[in-house]
């Protein structure tokens, strides 16, 4: 996809969720990594869900360290 093609005013938008979506993903494999979950760490890396299953974890299934 070219940037031209994509109207200015959702490139705001995009840029938010792709920044929110990396900061997520990035707590999650951290937390999961260092609490030795390796499904979780695995299902983080294969799944792209726009933040859904990174929250997901962090909420319900990160442990406390």
């Amino acid at each position: 996809m070219v940037l031209e093609e994509i109207p200015s005013n959702i490139l705001p938008a995009l840029a938010a969720v792709v920044i929110i979506e990396l900061v997520l993903k990035g707590f999650a494999l951290w937390f999961s990594a260092r609490a030795k979950q390796k499904f979780w760490f695995v299902a983080l890396i294969i799944f792209n869900t726009m933040g859904i299953l990174p929250a997901i974890y962090l909420l319900f299934f990160r442990r406390k360290l």
